[in-house]
C-alpha cells in the first residue's frame, strides 16, 4: 500500500521567506507548496525534514496554483559569446538564444530559458558558459548555456527586492536589486547560490559593473556609487559621483566609468581615485540614455528612442558623437560583438548593426522577439495569443500546460489586439487595420486568407455563426460577414456613444464594453441592422466583456468586475460588483468563477451568486496581466511583459488520475464554508483517509466506503496539514482551509 500526502500550506513569515524550519513525519515524500515556489523532499521514516532555506513570497497567490508558461515579450537586455557567434537576447519572462555567424540571418537556437521573472539584466560568463540572469521579481538565476540548443537551469537566489541587473566576478555574483542596493551571491556552488554580503545604496540600482576590487552601480538619482568589495561578505562604499539625471547603467574600461544617465545622455566619470570620483567629460544624446557598452574608442548608447548612438571617447574630455543608427523602436540594450552592435530594440526584438564604419553604422539583420501580449484565445490544445505591437499572431502548444511552446507565428505589421477562433480560421483584430482572417488548420504554418478594413481601430472581436463582431473603438461596432472567409464583408454597424473595446455575443445580442459609456446591449438578430436596445453605464471605463446565462460580467478598469442582470435585454441592470485591488483590463467565466485581468495579476472570483461576488483567489502575475480566457482545468492569462501564462484555481476542483491503473483523485474546496471535499474512485474500499497537523497528530480521521465526495473541515483550522489517503502512488498539492 501507499500513501498520498496531499499538501501543507506554509506559512510564510513576513519577510516572505522560510529559514532552517522543519518537521517529522512518516511516509516516502512530500512537496512543499509556497505560493510559486515547489520543493520535492524524499525522506525515511521519523527524519527530520529541511523546508528550504529561502522560500519566496514573491508571486503572492491564493488557491490558485502556477502550471506553466511561454514567458516572452519585448527585450530589455542582450549579451554575447562572440566566440561560438552566439546572442542571449532578453524577451519578456525569458531568453532567446540565437546563432550570429551570419549576421545578416540571425537564427533562433533555443528558446527554453524561462524565468519567472522578467528579465531585466544578462552577464555572460565565457570561461563557464553561465548565463547569470536578473529577473527582477524572481531575483537571480544561473544557467548553463555550453549546450545552447538545451540550456539547462543550474539554480537561482530571490534577492531582497527587484533584480535589475548582474555583474560577475570569480565566485561571486553582484546584482544591482532596485531600493535594496547592491547584492553579494556567493556562486562557487551554482546549484545553491548563497548571499553572503550587501550594501544597500541610497538610490536605485539599475546596473553594476566590477573590476578588481570595485563594483560600480548605476544608482538612479543618486549617480554613481563605488563600491569596496574586496572583503565580499562586508562591502563598504568608497566614493560617489551624482551624475545630473538617473544612472540606468554603468560600464567601466580604464581608469574611466561611463554612465548612460538617462535624459542627461552619456557621461565620463574618472574613477582612478575611487574613493573621489569626479566626471571629467559629458555628450547630451538627444534621447534617453539606457544602457552603455564600450570597445576601443568608442561607446555605444541604447538612447531610447534615438536608437543607437555611436561616441568616440578618445578624448576622454570631449567625447563626441560620430555615429548613429535609428532603431525602428526603442533601444533599451546594447552589447559590442567584434565589428557588430546588437541592440534589444523593445518591441522591434534584436537588431544587428554594422559598426565596421563607426561614422556610417548600418543595420545588416534582424530577430522579431514576441511584444507585449494583449489578448488570448483557447481551442484544443492550442492558445491562440494576440501579442500586441509587430508581435502579430503567435501559436502556442499547451498539450503539455507545464511547458508550453510556440509552434506557429504569423507576423502582422500593427497592433495586434484581440483574437477568436473559430473552425479552422482565427479572426484577429489588427487596430489599424481591421479584421485579419487567419488559416490555422496547419497551426506551425498559420496563413492569412483575407482581411477587412475597418474604419476604425478594431479592438476586440467575437464570433458567432457566420459574423464576425468587431468592437472598432471609434466609431463602434460593425458586422462583418465571414461566410466565405476569403472575402470578409461588412453588412452592418452601430456607432456606439463611447470607445468600443471589446463585444461578446449571446444569441441574438450583441454585448459591447464601451469605455466611457459602459455596457451596451445590441440587437443583431439582423445582422444587416443592428440596433442598440438597452444599456448600462458602469462607473469607469468599461474595457472587456463576457456573457454567462442571464448575466453580463464587465472588467470596468479601476471599479474592478461589475455583474449585470441582462435577462430583460432592454433594461439592462447592475445586480452586484466587486472592486478588484488593481484595474480590470480583461474578464473570463467559467462555471462559478469569474476570472479577472486585473493588471497587477489574475483575481478568482466566485459569482455563484451574481448579487454578492467575492474574491476567493488570486496569483500575481510577473508584470502586468491584461487577457484571459478558461479552457477545462487551466486558466490562461496574457501579461503585457510575460507573455503567457497557465495557472489552475484550486477551488475549482483538481482531478488527479493515475493512467496506470485508472485511479482518481477529486478535491474539491469551498473557501467560503470552510470545507474541503476529497472524492476518490479506482482503489480498494474501504480506504482510509487521516490530516495531520504539523506535530504529525492526527486531527481528522474519514473512512472511504464508497466514491462519494467525503468533507473534512469540521475540525480543521488554517494551518498546515497533510491529508493521507491510502491507496494512491502519487502526490498532488492543494490548500486546505
Amino acid at each position: 500500500m501507499y500513501s498520498l500526502l496531499l499538501f501543507f500550506l506554509v506559512s510564510l513569515p513576513e519577510n516572505g521567506s522560510i529559514d532552517k524550519k522543519s518537521a517529522i513525519f512518516t511516509g516516502n515524500s512530500v512537496r512543499v507548496f509556497s505560493h510559486t515556489n515547489f520543493e520535492k523532499l524524499v525522506y525515511g521514516e521519523n527524519q527530520e525534514l529541511n523546508l528550504g532555506k529561502r522560500l519566496s513570497n514573491r508571486f503572492d497567490s491564493l488557491n490558485v496554483r502556477f502550471v506553466g508558461d511561454w514567458p516572452f515579450g519585448s527585450p530589455d537586455a542582450v549579451a554575447v559569446d562572440s566566440a561560438r557567434n552566439i546572442a542571449f537576447c532578453s524577451s519578456g519572462g525569458g531568453v532567446y538564444i540565437f546563432d550570429i555567424s551570419v549576421p545578416s540571418g540571425p537564427a533562433k537556437l533555443s528558446e527554453k530559458i524561462q524565468t519567472r521573472g522578467v528579465v531585466e539584466g544578462l552577464f555572460y560568463e565565457k570561461s563557464t558558459q553561465r548565463l547569470y540572469v536578473a529577473t527582477g521579481e524572481a531575483g537571480l538565476e544561473i544557467w548553463n548555456v555550453a549546450d545552447s540548443i538545451n540550456p539547462e537551469k543550474l539554480g537561482s537566489y530571490n534577492t531582497t527586492s527587484y533584480a535589475e541587473g548582474v555583474a560577475v566576478s570569480g565566485s561571486y555574483a553582484y546584482v544591482a536589486d532596485s531600493d535594496s542596493g547592491l547584492r553579494v551571491i556567493d556562486i562557487s556552488t551554482p546549484e545553491d547560490p548563497e548571499e553572503v554580503g550587501s550594501y544597500d545604496t541610497p538610490g536605485w540600482a539599475y546596473g553594476v559593473d566590477v573590476v578588481g576590487d570595485y563594483a560600480y552601480v548605476a544608482d538612479a538619482w543618486e549617480g554613481l556609487r563605488v563600491i569596496d568589495i574586496s572583503t565580499p561578505s562586508n562591502p563598504t562604499g568608497a566614493g560617489s559621483y551624482d551624475t545630473p539625471d538617473a544612472a540606468r547603467d554603468v560600464a567601466v574600461s580604464g581608469s574611466y566609468a561611463y554612465v548612460a544617465d538617462y535624459s542627461a545622455g552619456f557621461r565620463v566619470i574618472d574613477i582612478s581615485t575611487p574613493e573621489d570620483p569626479q566626471e571629467v567629460g559629458s555628450y547630451d544624446t538627444p534621447g534617453y540614455a539606457m544602457d552603455v557598452a564600450v570597445s576601443g574608442s568608442y561607446a555605444f548608447v541604447a538612447d531610447l528612442s534615438s536608437g543607437l548612438r555611436v561616441i568616440d571617447i578618445s578624448t576622454q574630455e570631449d567625447p563626441q558623437e560620430v555615429g548613429s543608427y535609428d532603431t525602428t523602436d526603442y533601444a533599451m540594450g546594447v552589447v559590442v560583438s567584434g565589428s557588430y552592435v546588437l541592440v534589444a530594440d523593445a518591441w522591434e526584438g534584436l537588431r544587428v548593426i554594422d559598426i565596421s564604419s563607426p561614422e556610417d553604422p548600418e543595420e545588416v539583420g534582424s530577430y522579431d522577439t514576441p511584444a507585449q501580449a494583449q489578448s488570448v484565445a483557447v481551442s484544443g490544445d492550442y492558445a491562440y495569443v494576440a501579442d500586441g505591437r509587430t508581435g502579430g499572431l503567435r501559436v502556442i502548444d499547451i498539450s503539455t500546460p507545464e511547458d508550453p511552446e510556440e509552434v506557429g507565428s504569423y507576423d502582422i505589421p500593427s497592433i495586434t489586439r484581440d483574437v477568436d477562433i473559430s473552425g479552422n480560421y482565427a479572426y484577429v483584430t489588427d487596430e489599424w487595420e481591421g479584421l485579419r482572417v487567419i488559416d490555422i488548420s496547419t497551426p506551425e504554418d498559420p496563413q492569412e486568407v483575407s482581411s477587412y478594413n475597418t474604419p476604425g481601430q478594431a479592438w476586440g472581436v467575437a464570433v458567432s455563426g457566420n459574423y464576425a463582431y468587431v468592437a472598432d473603438v471609434l466609431p463602434g461596432f460593425r458586422v462583418i460577414d465571414i461566410s466565405t472567409p476569403e472575402d470578409p464583408q461588412e453588412v452592418g454597424s452601430y456607432d456606439t456613444p463611447g470607445y468600443a473595446m471589446d463585444v461578446a455575443v449571446s444569441g441574438s445580442y450583441a454585448y459591447v464594453a464601451d469605455s466611457d459609456s459602459g455596457l451596451r446591449v445590441i440587437d443583431i438578430s439582423t445582422p444587416s441592422s443592428p440596433t442598440e436596445v438597452g444599456f448600462y453605464d458602469t462607473p469607469y471605463l468599461a474595457k472587456d466583456v463576457a456573457v454567462s446565462g442571464n448575466y453580463a460580467y464587465v472588467a470596468d478598469s479601476e471599479s474592478g468586475l461589475r455583474v449585470i442582470d441582462i435577462s430583460t435585454p432592454s433594461n439592462p441592470t447592475e445586480v452586484g460588483f466587486y472592486d478588484t485591488p488593481g484595474q480590470a483590463d480583461g474578464v473570463a467565466v467559467s462555471g462559478d468563477y469569474a476570472y479577472i485581468a486585473d493588471f497587477g495579476g489574475l483575481r478568482v472570483i466566485n459569482i455563484s451568486s451574481p448579487s454578492n461576488p467575492y474574491e476567493v483567489g488570486y496569483y500575481d502575475t510577473p508584470g502586468q496581466a491584461w487577457g484571459v480566457a478558461v479552457s477545462g482545468g487551466y486558466v490562461c492569462v496574457v501579461d503585457g511583459y510575460a507573455g503567457l501564462q497557465i495557472y489552475e484555481n484550486l477551488l475549482a476542483g483538481i482531478d488527479e488520475k493515475d493512467n496506470n491503473n485508472g485511479k482518481v483523485l477529486k478535491i474539491t474546496q469551498n473557501l467560503f464554508m470552510g470545507t474541503t471535499e476529497v472524492q476518490v474512485q479506482g482503489i480498494k474500499l474501504p480506504a482510509t483517509l487521516s490530516v495531520y497537523d504539523v506535530t504529525g497528530r492526527i486531527v481528522e480521521k474519514e473512512i472511504i466506503y464508497n466514491s462519494s465526495p467525503v468533507t473534512l473541515g469540521s475540525n480543521l483550522t488554517p494551518g498546515i496539514y497533510f491529508v493521507d489517503v491510502k491507496g494512491f502512488e502519487s502526490v498532488k498539492i492543494t490548500k486546505l482551509r
